[in-house]
């Protein structure tokens, strides 16, 4: 005589083990989140309070008195002009988006697409430049900055920063995963290299082009170290350095620094709002994952 097992409830198991691991996942995900929204939280905060009150012993996590007249403190200060500052940042953030795209998506089609018997060793030297350490170049580039006369310049401040090597590989590796069949069809039209990229290709890429455009430009304002040593009169400051000269040796105006950086971020995160789901997209087709 056998007996039987009664059966098991495997639905039940594997429905209340994935309660469990969304539960896990939902935990981590909003710690992860309460972490990433913390520097923004101090930001505010402080920017909002005057400096004994940041500086002061007894923690608060809000302002007892709210100072909105700190919002417009840093466009009346007469020691820093921060208007010029975040008009310099916008320009070179655009100029620098616009010209890296041209440069970079036109390199990186012509390795992907152009035959050539060398493609794959430009291709390698282009890598290489990944490898070399920005401090190593640095002093170079100044000095033919300087010799050609760019300094306090936006030629000064864009130029230099229009390749980028890491840029030109993604467009690369997009590019290779590109429907040939698309730009067959446009040379079938009679277009050539040219064409087929400005016609056929551009239009059909710009969920990645957003994506790199809101990476380029969010690289350009973050800039610090060139335009500090570039832009050396107050009128080429771009917000960065705008932001350092906050900070001097005798004084520290805390509540100015911080209400400065929260005017500051407020372009990076517009442009990131509005372009979140093309750059998430766009990453998703690079191709670095083949």
């Amino acid at each position: 005589m056998t007996t039987t097992m009664p059966p098991v409830d495997q639905p039940r198991r594997t429905r209340r083990g994935s309660v469990i691991g969304n539960t896990g996942i939902y935990i981590a995900v909003g710690i992860a989140a309460l972490l990433f929204l913390l520097p923004f939280y101090l930001i505010v905060r402080n920017s909002l309070m005057q400096d004994p009150e940041i500086t002061g012993e007894n923690w608060k996590w809000f302002p007892t008195h709210i100072q909105w007249s700190n919002v417009t403190e840093p466009f009346h200060d007469v020691t820093v002009d921060f208007g010029r500052s975040m008009i310099n940042s916008a320009v070179v953030g655009v100029l620098m988006t616009v010209g890296t795209l041209l440069v970079c998506s036109l390199a990186g089609y012509g390795l992907a697409r152009i035959p050539y018997r060398h493609a794959n060793k430009v291709f390698y030297l282009v890598l290489a430049t990944l490898m070399v350490p920005t401090a190593v170049t640095f002093v170079p580039s100044f000095v033919l900055v300087s010799s050609l006369g760019w300094v306090d310049t936006y030629r000064g401040l864009i130029i230099p920063g229009l390749f980028s090597g890491f840029t030109c590989f993604l467009f690369r590796q997009y590019f290779l995963g590109f429907p040939k069949e698309l730009e067959e069809a446009a040379r079938v039209d009679g277009l050539g290299y040219w064409g087929a990229y400005w016609r056929i290709v551009v239009p059909n890429s710009l969920n990645f082009f957003a994506a790199m455009a809101t990476i380029t430009f969010i690289s350009g304002w973050n800039a610090f170290l060139w335009p500090l040593v570039i832009g050396q009169d107050p009128s080429a400051w771009t917000v960065q350095v705008a932001l350092s000269s906050y900070m001097t040796n005798q004084t520290v105006n805390y509540h100015l620094i911080f209400m400065a950086t929260a005017i500051s971020i407020l372009p990076l995160v517009f442009v990131f709002l509005f372009l979140q789901r093309w750059l998430v997209q766009g990453i998703a087709q690079t191709g670095i994952k083949g």
